[in-house]
């Protein structure tokens, strides 16, 4: 038995050759970033595509994470503190949203 078909990843009388669209991110070492994968029968959503990108490049400049639905402009997540040192910075810090010790967000322009 295909392998697809045993995990259930075709349609009851897909075709097993059929193609599957990707979309690969891979930075300048080489290194893959992030896959995308649609099913023939899906268009890709390429406002998808550039807000995936801007995030990356910008996870990558600024050392941040992106929340949920993330579009450019919308606040990011602060790395945690790692020490206690870190801990009484972020308290201090008034630019900060913070939705607890852990989790802070922030506007970066």
């Amino acid at each position: 038995m295909h392998v697809s078909k045993l995990y259930g990843m075709l349609q009851p009388n897909e075709s097993e050759t059929a193609a599957v669209r990707a979309v690969f991110f891979i930075d300048p070492t080489k290194k893959i970033r992030l896959i995308m994968y649609y099913p023939l029968n899906v268009g890709r959503n390429m406002d998808e595509i550039i807000r995936a990108l801007q995030a990356l490049q910008f996870t990558d400049k600024h050392k941040v994470a992106m929340p949920l639905n993330w579009k450019p402009g919308d606040k990011v997540i602060v790395p945690p503190p790692k020490t206690l040192a870190e801990m009484d910075a972020r308290i201090a810090d008034t630019t900060c949203e913070k939705i607890d010790f852990y989790l802070a967000k922030k506007t970066i322009l």
